[in-house]
């Protein structure tokens, strides 16, 4: 491989990791404080179909943004309500949830716009174009720091560096913070943060709330950065490789990041493969080659799964000692 092909794999890699951190971070924040969250791929599905419609009927990407983040930030409220106040089964919250934005994404699609469950194309004025980063023609024959920084680091939209800064902002939070203390916390013991005068439902309210947040901007990216609108069923199990990735990251911060980079090598790697005839074997079957990053998710939790340890409260709701 050439390095021009190196660069466009590695290029490739970093924008579809990007929704995967999103997800994958969402589920950490909520997961960390006891709240079990396997409809990060219903949120992101109706982050994504908000966000385009929204851009598409404003023309404006950061509105499209605003109604990603904010429907995301609904499903979420509805997940906490359901498994925190009224202590529902978590899972069945979560997959519940998935059915929904899949359906109703659909639904409105379809009555809105007439096209199948998609959105009218967006203008430029409506998505997050790439931004060329300052100095970054100037580096561009640069030996080494020059070839990455012009060629992977700018050229990158904003929210692919709002993604890759916010993973250590949230170690940051999560271990050199108080907030990130007590959430930790009451997601390993919340009878002991609840006798310390601190609200459990409120806490893991909060986790919620930052989940909602994460998927709306994981599911806006889908729509409005990285495509030109909203396609049915887009995010494409997405929400399910960022849980994976969590549960291989055992639930923190920086090797979680490294997951994400590793599963979006592999959809990169295998979209080329599509396209490359290999030796001997010749043309692979493009059906094997979309499956196979799923297939070698499932690889990597069936040899990996067993050394990680989830919050010992994780979806296990808390009743108040009185």
């Amino acid at each position: 491989m050439d390095s021009l092909g190196l660069l466009n794999l590695l290029d490739s890699t970093i924008r579809l990791s990007t929704p995967l951190i999103f997800a994958a971070l969402a589920g950490l924040y909520s997961e960390r404080a006891g709240v079990f969250d396997i409809g990060l791929e219903g949120k992101m599905l109706a982050a994504a179909f908000a966000s385009a419609a929204a851009a598409g009927v404003t023309g404006s990407a950061f509105a499209g943004l605003g109604a990603g983040v904010a429907v995301a930030v609904v499903f979420s409220l509805v997940h906490g309500l359901a498994s925190i106040t009224y202590r529902g089964n978590q899972i069945v919250s979560g997959v519940a949830l998935n059915f929904v934005a899949s359906g109703l994404t659909i639904i409105l699609g379809s009555a809105w716009f007439g096209m199948g469950g998609g959105t009218p194309t967006l203008t430029a004025a409506g998505r997050f174009l790439d931004i060329d980063l300052p100095g970054a023609e100037a580096l561009r024959d640069v030996p080494v720091v020059g070839f990455l920084y012009s060629g992977l680091v700018s050229g990158q939209n904003l929210l692919v560096y709002v993604a890759f800064l916010a993973v250590p902002l949230t170690w940051w939070i999560l271990f050199r913070t108080r907030f990130g203390l007590r959430l930790r916390a009451v997601g390993e013991n919340p009878a002991a943060v609840d006798t310390a005068g601190i609200s459990v439902a409120w806490l893991r309210y909060r986790a919620v709330l930052i989940c909602g947040v994460l998927t709306g901007l994981a599911g806006t990216y889908l729509a409005i950065a990285q495509s030109a609108g909203f396609a049915r069923e887009m995010t494409a199990g997405r929400g399910y490789i960022a849980l994976a990735a969590l549960i291989f990251a055992n639930w923190k911060p920086v090797p979680m990041l490294l997951a994400c980079l590793l599963f979006g090598f592999l959809d990169a790697a295998s979209i080329r493969l599509q396209t490359t005839a290999l030796p001997v074997i010749g043309q692979i079957p493009p059906q094997f080659v979309q499956a196979l990053p799923y297939i070698l998710t499932v690889i990597l939790l069936a040899g990996f799964v067993g050394k990680s340890t989830p919050p010992k409260a994780g979806g296990v709701p808390y009743v108040k000692e009185r």
